[in-house]
């Protein structure tokens, strides 16, 4: 006898309804509850078919059916490939949008606010340390000099240098060569004293140029990311009496619409960079928060990467009392599936 849909509905109606009430459970009470808008009767029927087939059991004359071993075997087993069908789904739709990371971050504040009923954000990647991949100096007259700087996040640094004192073309071809083999791949912790005299030495004239050019790049590698940040279910902060106080949920909301104060969440880098450091996941409660607006909140963060050095925070925001299980393992879930799409489009 085949087991079809409808008596696999039925079976895990029973199933669900005995986990409930540990009661031996009915024909009548399956027609209440299950949406396939049978009679007692029929149901009744599927439930003698599925006793036959060992599903279920009725212990004792009269009583209804409770799941016998091979009933919940079926029931744990279905259970598991539809949560493993629900993660390829979710991998699935990430997937769709992994052509454009903005897009997929976008999409990843948006499930886990779903998921979570909490608020969520997500921060575009930044490099743990950004190195000099090109520099192009350029004569605009005789008195000035244009410096394009190109970082290895592909980051464009344009500055209009005035010079002291003239330089002819075959001097310009010269410290361009000079610049770019000394200075390609280095961060601003290997631009020492050692490598700038290097670079004087080497030209023997135009310091005062080769200074600016050396601060132009030291600013380069310094200076703060404008990162964007993706937020999504901010309103569902309301849902929650202890922060749904007018002072509190406004300042809680403003953050999250003008973003910028979330930029301190964004500041402390994860302590490893190690790919098995289970993503850094963190959790602030109260006044640990680093986001001031949020000290009456809990926010949990995790740490996903790109690639070597490049990497990206997503922060979950709830009461003290949030699911921290839920939030966690959701959180957890979610690195994996986007360690799974940045490695496959390497």
């Amino acid at each position: 006898m085949e087991l079809d849909e409808r008596k696999l509905k039925i079976l895990q109606a029973i199933i669900r309804t005995y986990l409930e009430t540990g009661e031996p459970v009915g024909s009548r009470t399956i027609s209440k509850y299950s949406d396939l808008n049978l009679s007692s009767a029929t149901i009744r029927n599927e439930m003698s078919d599925l006793e036959e087939m060992g599903y279920i059991l009725q212990p004792h004359t009269s009583a209804g059916r409770i799941p016998s071993d091979k009933g919940y075997r079926l029931y744990v087993d279905t259970m598991l490939d539809d949560k493993a069908q629900e993660v390829h789904d979710m991998k699935a739709e990430l997937e769709e949008k992994a052509g454009k990371i903005d897009d997929l971050l976008r999409s990843v504040a948006k499930l886990l606010a779903v998921n979570t009923n909490y608020a969520t954000m997500v921060s575009g990647p930044r490099y743990a340390s950004k190195k000099v991949k090109f520099i192009q100096l350029t004569l605009v007259d005789d008195s000035n000099l244009l410096a394009v700087i190109v970082l290895d996040n592909n980051v464009v640094k344009n500055k209009m240098i005035q010079m002291k004192d003239a330089m002819d073309q075959e001097t310009l071809l010269r410290l361009n060569f000079i610049m770019n083999t000394t200075l390609n791949g280095l961060d601003v912790m290997d631009m020492n004293l050692a490598v700038i005299q290097k670079i004087k030495e080497q030209m023997g004239t135009h310091n005062s140029v080769i200074d600016s050019v050396l601060e132009i790049i030291g600013n380069a590698l310094t200076e703060d990311e404008d990162l964007e940040i993706y937020t999504s279910g901010a309103t569902n902060i309301l849902k929650y009496p202890e922060l749904a106080d007018k002072s509190n949920a406004a300042q809680i909301l403003s953050a999250f619409e003008e973003k910028k104060a979330l930029n301190q969440w964004i500041e402390q880098e994860p302590v490893s960079q190690s790919k098995d450091d289970n993503h850094a996941i963190q959790v602030y409660i109260g006044g640990e928060t680093q986001v001031e607006s949020m000290k009456d909140c809990s926010l949990v963060t995790a740490t996903y990467r790109i690639d070597d050095g490049v990497y990206g925070k997503v922060g979950i925001v709830g009461p003290k009392r949030m699911d921290y299980d839920k939030v966690v393992a959701t959180l957890q879930s979610m690195m994996e599936q986007l360690d799974d799409i940045f490695k496959d489009n390497k």
